[in-house]
């Protein structure tokens, strides 16, 4: 599933989560319009205050908190471990080719070579640079499923842990964020939804949105548009796109992609 779908010019409707504080009177009512359109998501925020989503809805004139930004951008940067082979999907939390990509290849490759990789899940998006937000192509639910997800990755830094809850949310992903969604995948996880609460909402929510904000801006710098887009070794591999593999030179199974991170993990050591 492509950007290039996403985002025709001039669109006047694009969801731009946050809006900053000195929105004009013209971009309030789109926004108040927006909002009104996925009304009942809007109610649902303003009963629950607490909700990990409500500051991305509630909170559109929050103010930014100046560093948060540059603080997340160093958090959610790989770690390089000496010898490791580097492996990497960039996905949209609400597409059903994330879905396959990440149950057909990413996952059952993931249980063959955790020992030898340093993966990293990225997600794919727009910056909006007048307002610090970031525009999705899945409208704002996906924007606040990408920021749950890389709350989930930076807490429990162990792949097993949070792929595991992505892949569950991600199995019905239609219903992301539900907050009853959340909470079941976070239980059978082992996974503490305070914690994703508390990082969804840090600083008013900019804290989660630097994250999903750098995570965009390191997908865009990769070159990647399209979601499912699995990278090896800083080299794109395989892109599942429209229910179909497609740039897949080396091949696309479960078998393909191991022995190729395998050749790389030996040439490594």
């Amino acid at each position: 599933m492509g950007m290039d779908e996403k985002y025709p010019a001039g669109n006047p409707g694009m969801p731009l989560i946050p809006p900053r504080r000195g929105l004009s009177p013209g971009r309030f009512l789109l926004a108040v319009a927006y909002l009104v359109v996925i009304g009942f998501i809007y109610c649902f925020f303003q009963q629950n205050p607490n909700h990990p989503l409500h500051s991305h809805t509630a909170h559109h004139h929050a103010a930014q908190h100046p560093s948060a930004p540059e603080t997340v951008i160093k958090m959610v940067e790989p770690s390089v471990k000496r010898g490791l082979v580097p492996l990497e999907a960039h996905i949209m939390s609400k597409c059903p080719d994330a879905k396959d990509c990440l149950r057909d290849l990413v996952l059952p490759v993931m249980q063959k070579t955790l020992d030898k990789v340093n993966f990293t899940l990225s997600f794919i998006g727009r910056p909006t640079e007048h307002d610090d937000g970031v525009a999705c192509k899945h409208g704002a639910e996906e924007c606040l499923g990408n920021i749950i997800e890389l709350c989930a990755q930076s807490l429990y830094p162990d792949p097993k842990t949070y792929l595991g809850f992505v892949m569950c949310l991600t199995k019905d992903y239609r219903h992301i964020p539900q907050r009853g969604l959340i909470e079941d995948c976070a239980l059978e996880h082992a996974i503490d939804f305070d914690k994703l609460n508390e990082c969804a909402t840090k600083d008013d929510g900019a804290y989660g949105m630097g994250m999903l904000r750098s995570s965009v801006r390191r997908t865009s710098a990769a070159g990647v548009t399209k979601s499912c887009t699995v990278r090896l070794n800083e080299e794109i591999y395989c892109v599942r796109d429209n229910g179909q593999w497609k740039e897949c030179p080396h091949g696309s199974s479960v078998n393909d992609l191991v022995i190729a991170i395998e050749k790389l993990y030996h040439r490594r050591a």
